[in-house]
């Protein structure tokens, strides 16, 4: 068993933290909330300070920033129904651009990997791609294969794929037919019975976490054609099947989930103020996985935790954002 361990707290947003993103390198993140204002943070020495403070960009309440893969960009979701573009490179944040298009709040916003996409999804049920080149964003696609309010975006972390997450209880899966440059849905992952407010990938991309209103966590595995297991993949198209499913453990919603790429620890953040670490027990079934609950973070905030993000470059280090308008950096420890 394992335990978080606060190394800060942090403060300086007036009203809900909703979301924080972490710079490529791990050396800056990113918080945004309520205030419609959206803070940079860097480390000095061995604490946490404010950098920049970017706050003429949006109208209403931020719901999520999101770091390029370059690191000279932040894109911003808000609820005024714009995201925005914040671009570092004159080492002062400047908004370059605001993309209109969506009708209703923008929930959230994802680049992909390649840094040549953007996805956003919104309460109008939509998801839109954006093309990303020389700092011109065109929306490339405009996705309606969802019947409600659309909660998260995220890319497959090797490859051009989006997965969305719905008030309709389903995640799915988006890539572009490279022969007509059409975006098509090549899967929709069914097994919650409420929201999916959140998911994350493993490392390699071949594993879904997703977590929702129904107090669950699920864990999907794609099967490839030809797969060894024989699971028939129709058309062609990889499959995705839940693998297993933790119950039991939360109490309330579970907002965000996050899958540590470098310890392959899971964490999740959840409306009765706890972050949970969950760890896949040794020589686990691939095809049928055991996850063990490793630890507990009881009133790891005084009011709901919105969002949970591992570093992506030290081993263990989370942040999470909460109601309680906080920030707080935590290390995991064995």
């Amino acid at each position: 068993m394992g335990r978080l361990e606060l190394i800060q707290s942090l403060t300086g947003h007036e009203g809900r933290v909703w979301n924080v993103s972490w710079h490529p390198k791990g050396n800056f993140f990113a918080s945004c909330g309520e205030d419609k204002i959206i803070r940079v943070w860097g480390k000095q020495g061995s604490k946490w300070s404010l950098k920049s403070t970017l706050s003429e960009g949006h109208k209403r309440t931020v719901r999520e920033v999101s770091w390029s893969p370059c690191g000279n960009y932040i894109a911003s979701a808000s609820f005024d129904a714009t995201v925005a573009i914040w671009d570092k490179s004159a080492g002062e944040f400047e908004c370059i651009a605001t993309l209109e298009g969506h009708e209703n709040e923008v929930k959230s916003v994802s680049w992909s990997r390649s840094g040549s996409f953007m996805a956003s999804c919104s309460r109008d049920k939509s998801v839109w791609i954006w093309e990303v080149a020389e700092e011109e964003y065109e929306c490339g696609a405009v996705l309606n294969a969802h019947t409600q309010d659309v909660k998260k975006v995220i890319w497959h972390p090797l490859e051009d794929i989006v997965a969305s997450a719905s008030y309709d209880n389903t995640v799915k899966m988006f890539r572009e037919d490279l022969a007509d440059h059409d975006w098509t849905c090549f899967a929709t992952l069914t097994s919650h019975d409420s929201t999916v407010w959140s998911m994350s990938f493993d490392k390699s991309g071949t594993r879904l976490a997703t977590c929702s209103d129904d107090n669950t966590i699920k864990i999907w595995r794609e099967y490839k054609p030809g797969n060894v297991e024989g699971i028939v993949t129709p058309s062609g198209d990889p499959v995705w099947k839940c693998v297993c499913t933790l119950s039991g453990y939360h109490n309330r919603t579970i907002y965000d989930i996050a899958w540590c790429h470098q310890t392959d620890l899971i964490a999740t953040a959840c409306g009765d103020d706890i972050i949970r670490v969950f760890k896949e027990a040794p020589e686990s079934d691939p095809n049928e996985p055991t996850f063990e609950l490793v630890h507990t973070c009881t009133n790891a905030h005084s009011q709901d935790v919105n969002a949970v993000k591992w570093s992506p470059t030290v081993a263990g280090m989370l942040l999470s954002a909460s109601d309680d308008e906080t920030i707080k950096v935590w290390m995991y420890e064995e």
